[in-house]
């Protein structure tokens, strides 16, 4: 059975850090590609990184609003992929979710993860 299962939101204030984690069972996680959406109130879905099976390659959906506040990484050994996000601003505020799909699949595609609510404010 396939699972993710995200963690560490929270209440932050603006400026502040929190380290998402999804920690996958069920399939061979090194093989899939892994990603961060967010959805926030009254909003659609959307990309905010990726990262490959490997580990070799990142890719940040907004890169003028994300650049060097978060960071996708993950750690084939321990079948997690995590989030660091650091400077946060009330915009971040959403539902973050984890996928997982294979290489070379759409976008969107694979399994999710139940979200863990990321709140930033004073």
């Amino acid at each position: 059975q396939v699972q993710l299962v995200e963690s560490g939101g929270g209440l932050v204030q603006p400026g502040g850090s929190l380290r998402l984690s999804c920690v996958v069972s069920g399939f061979t996680f090194s093989r899939y590609t892994m990603s961060w959406y967010r959805q926030a109130p009254g909003k659609e879905r959307e990309l905010v990184a990726t990262i490959t099976s490997a580990g070799g390659s990142t890719n940040y959906a907004d890169a003028d609003s994300v650049k060097g506040r978060l960071s996708i990484s993950r750690d084939n050994a321990k079948n997690t992929v995590y989030l660091q996000m650091s400077s946060l601003k009330p915009e971040d505020t959403a539902v973050y979710y984890c996928n997982a799909r294979l290489p070379f699949t759409k976008p969107g595609s694979g399994s999710w993860g139940q979200g863990t609510q990321v709140t930033v404010s004073s």
